[in-house]
């Protein structure tokens, strides 16, 4: 099993937005056992949203499903306005 990690700094304000349209999207992309978290200690601004994939090659599938599944798109539309940087962290459960 990966978790697939996608962390962003969002702009100042906009991190509860942020974190409400990434749940929103992961429930219409179908992502499984997904979760949406926020910081508390740390960097400011910080959301994460974490979900789980079989294999590499099951997440790419799911990477060129983003691009076709109208649902997600339109639940994600304009969240790249929310941050400022993010990184994607794929995770293998040992």
């Amino acid at each position: 099993m990966i978790i697939v990690r996608n962390c962003f700094t969002a702009r100042p304000g906009q991190a509860g937005k942020l974190a409400q349209k990434l749940k929103e999207g992961a429930a219409a992309g179908g992502l499984r056992n997904f979760r949406v978290m926020t910081d508390l200690v740390g960097d400011f601004n910080t959301v994460v949203m974490e979900h789980e994939v079989d294999s590499a090659a099951e997440f790419e599938d799911r990477m060129r499903d983003y691009g076709a599944n109208e649902s997600f798109r339109e639940k994600m539309k304009g969240y790249t306005d929310l941050w400022l940087t993010g990184r994607r962290e794929l995770l293998k459960v040992v």
